[in-house]
Parts: structure tokens; sequence; C-alpha cells
């Protein structure tokens, strides 16, 4: 298994390895966490899969947590807070 490898060219076929641990065709679940959008994949996200992740959701601020989970969060200042920090200014204002 390759993990991480980088897309086929956009004239080339998918193979396995590209569909099975990149983002979005990765996703093992995706859950909305206080309007966050989290994406879970089989294995840990990377930054290519950020940068894929950026250019779908224009404007918005995407990051990758420490446990590998990709987040994309409403645009604002600075770089994004993972939204399972419990300091996340968003799960203050709605716990």
């Amino acid at each position: 298994m390759t993990v991480g490898t980088d897309l086929p060219k956009a004239d080339a076929l998918f193979d396995l390895d590209a569909w099975l641990h990149r983002w979005p065709a990765s996703v093992y679940a995706t859950e909305l966490h206080y309007g966050v959008l989290v994406f879970i994949g089989c294995d840990a996200f990377d930054e290519r899969d950020a940068e894929t992740a950026r250019r779908t959701y224009p404007g918005r601020r995407v990051l990758i947590d420490d446990t590998g989970k990709l987040e994309v969060h409403p645009a604002g200042d600075g770089p994004p807070i993972s939204i399972f920090d419990p300091r996340h200014p968003l799960r203050a204002t709605l716990s």
C-alpha cells in the first residue's frame, strides 16, 4: 500500500492506492461539529489533501488536526484551531 501518493495526472486513470488513501475518495466518515466539516479518512490526511480541500472550499480555512482528520472551518483571521480543542471559541459559545 502506498499511503499519501500524489494524485494521478489529469489525463491518467486513478489507481487503487490513490482512490483509497487520498481525500475526498478515502473519506471513511464525514461529520459536522459546531458547523465545522470534519473528514475522517482510512489513513491520516496530509498537506496535499488539505490543498485539494482548499480548492474545493474556496475562502474557508482548512486544517489537519493532530489525529489526521481534515477540518474545514469558516473564513476568519489567522489559522484555525481544531474544533476538538476545548479552547475553540465555538465550543464555548454553543455548548
